[in-house]
């Protein structure tokens, strides 16, 4: 019965993901059905920040995959939960979160939330409406009322920094080789050189640290001439009162939680200058 379950999911998945223009393989489809069945067993928490934790916690040891997005020629919304990078991490446990929380457990609830979450104003239309840069991810699902940036409320100061690493960088991203995505992206570009963006920095990290909740999402701003963040994940106050890191970690290859607080694993990193965080709300 349940092989029979599984088979007849799996086969609405795919004619539901071909119709929609979604890459999710059967592996993927399966994937969707247990972690639902995960979530379902985790306890209600009592915040959302405490659920969000709770539902990344079901993603530990999945391994750390780079460049899982960039998936045919042209773009899709990829569903793939068995190999992650750090922002496509923050992406499904904030998608799960926001459809358990509506109680509306379905892939289509999922893939429509995902999408929502991964592009700007929602919508997929080529590689550049997908949010590349964290920056705008941020403002923009803080537009959508999914997030809220605190990053100013807990000590954060202005930053103003040149975002092109993309666009200065074209050989590193294969869509890129498309004038029409590579436009695309220039535009992108030249709209956050008009924007500022608020960083907590290292050193005042520590003495802010009881501001940030479980759940928060934290993005790592650096000094990379470009960039405005190198990696992301989900603040976990852990047993020692501290808050560390919930991520999918390129050091281990796989989702974990930081051993080192998160003050103290910064410190490891040269080109690190401090955080930006946002709330799931």
């Amino acid at each position: 019965m349940k092989k029979q379950f599984f088979l007849i999911f799996i086969l609405a998945s795919c004619v539901f993901c071909n119709a929609q223009h979604i890459t999710c393989s059967p592996k993927d489809s399966v994937a969707f059905a247990n972690k639902i069945n995960e979530i379902k067993l985790v306890s209600k928490a009592t915040t959302f920040g405490d659920s969000l934790i709770a539902i990344g916690k079901t993603f530990l040891k999945i391994p750390y995959v780079a460049k899982t997005l960039e998936i045919g020629e042209k773009e899709s919304l990829v569903v793939n939960l068995q190999g992650l990078d750090c922002t496509t991490f923050v992406e499904n446990v904030l998608a799960f979160g926001l459809i358990s929380r509506a109680d509306s457990l379905y892939f289509p609830s999922f893939t429509s939330t995902l999408k929502k979450i991964r592009y700007r104003d929602g919508n997929l239309d080529g590689y550049g409406s997908r949010l590349h840069y964290f920056t705008e991810w941020i403002s923009n699902n803080e537009t959508k009322g999914l997030v809220k940036n605190i990053t100013n409320k807990i000590g954060g100061k202005i930053v103003k920094k040149e975002i092109n690493f993309m666009g200065t960088h074209r050989d590193l991203y294969p869509f890129l080789k498309d004038d029409a995505n590579y436009n695309t992206i220039l535009k992108t570009e030249v709209a956050l050189k008009q924007k500022e963006f608020c960083v907590l920095s290292q050193e005042d990290i520590a003495a802010n640290e009881h501001l940030i909740q479980s759940g928060d999402i934290i993005a790592l701003a650096t000094s990379i001439n470009g960039l405005d963040v190198t990696h992301t994940g989900i603040a976990i106050r852990a047993e020692d009162g501290r808050i560390h890191m919930l991520h999918a970690s390129t050091g281990s290859m796989q989702v974990e939680i930081t051993k080192m607080p998160l003050v103290d694993y910064l410190k490891n990193i040269k080109s690190n200058i401090g955080i930006m965080v946002a709330r799931p709300i």
